[in-house]
């Protein structure tokens, strides 16, 4: 589960929420989502503790001017960025190793006399996910990470998705690694096929909010101007579905089978999100994750 506030503009510090996740649970792992070059450390081991080694730490690069601007922080280039993100999970990880007091020269960070104790619960550490779309993003996760979190669900196919995780787990284990890879994915489920269709039309399409669409596309130097009509008009419905994730979109037993072929193309997980939990996630849960179990992707409840 990560740890990511669901309502736009207004949102909760992740790892704080993260901790209050932690203490309500007893089975969910929940990542907190961090920019890399801002936050400190110490707060994960505590985290990590609360939750008893339930904790996983998402580490993003960033993106988004804006956000290191409130901070009086200088968004580094795409490759200063990953060089950044190294050396301070370098230190991270140095910290949370039996090694004592320790020191860090580098071209980021220059410290002197390290103390981190206590270290993570239990002798392991927190799982480290990153979620990197680059091919220096990539590198970057499969070098370091547990798990890489891909939208490789931009517009693309089931055969394509696949593909690519093949692509992403042959990158890692030439560097003598395995890697997990994740997506996201936003359900639409109704009792009949027609009514899921009806609604996510109604949704997505009838009302969404393209001035926001486009806004964000901007950012990422995604226009009009830069993209083939019909390849700009693909990624902007795209975009328009969750921020990216991929439509999962039926009846329980569609929605079941869609899940399972993700499994099939080499998918570890999938974050889910809905347009209204309150309202459809009782009824997921009490119709798809059955279903899911007597596929074998969930141990039956």
């Amino acid at each position: 589960m990560a740890a990511t506030p669901i309502i736009q503009g207004a949102t909760f510090e992740t790892v704080t929420w993260a901790c209050g996740l932690l203490a309500c649970t007893r089975r969910l792992t929940v990542f907190g989502t961090v920019q890399a070059p801002l936050i400190p450390a110490k707060e994960f081991v505590t985290t990590d503790h609360i939750g008893e080694a339930r904790f996983g730490l998402n580490a993003v690069c960033g993106w988004n001017e804006g956000e290191f601007e409130m901070f009086g922080a200088t968004l580094r280039d795409h490759e200063a960025r990953y060089d950044d993100a190294q050396e301070w999970l370098d230190i991270i990880k140095t910290a949370w190793s039996p090694r004592e007091d320790f020191g860090f020269e580098g071209r980021y960070f220059n410290l002197k006399g390290v103390r981190a104790k206590p270290k993570p619960f239990g002798g392991s550490r927190p799982l480290i996910m990153n979620a990197g779309a680059s091919p220096t993003g990539q590198a970057f996760a499969t070098r370091n990470c547990d798990a890489l979190f891909s939208t490789v669900s931009r517009g693309i196919s089931f055969e394509e998705t696949a593909q690519h995780v093949r692509a992403v787990k042959g990158l890692a284990r030439q560097g003598g690694r395995e890697i997990d890879v994740y997506t996201v994915g936003v359900v639409t489920c109704r009792p009949t096929a027609s009514e899921a269709e009806a609604y996510y039309r109604h949704c997505i399409v009838g009302n969404a909010d393209w001035r926001a669409v486009d806004n964000i596309l901007a950012m990422k130097n995604v226009t009009a101007e830069n993209y083939a009509p019909e390849g700009f008009q693909r990624i902007r419905n795209h975009q328009a579905n969750g921020m990216g994730g991929l439509p999962l979109v039926g009846d329980p037993e569609t929605v079941a089978l869609e899940f399972a072929r993700l499994a099939e193309a080499g998918l570890t997980g999938i974050a889910v999100s809905f347009v209204n939990y309150l309202d459809e996630l009782p009824y997921f849960c009490a119709e798809v994750l059955p279903r899911l179990a007597r596929l074998g992707l969930r141990e039956p409840a």
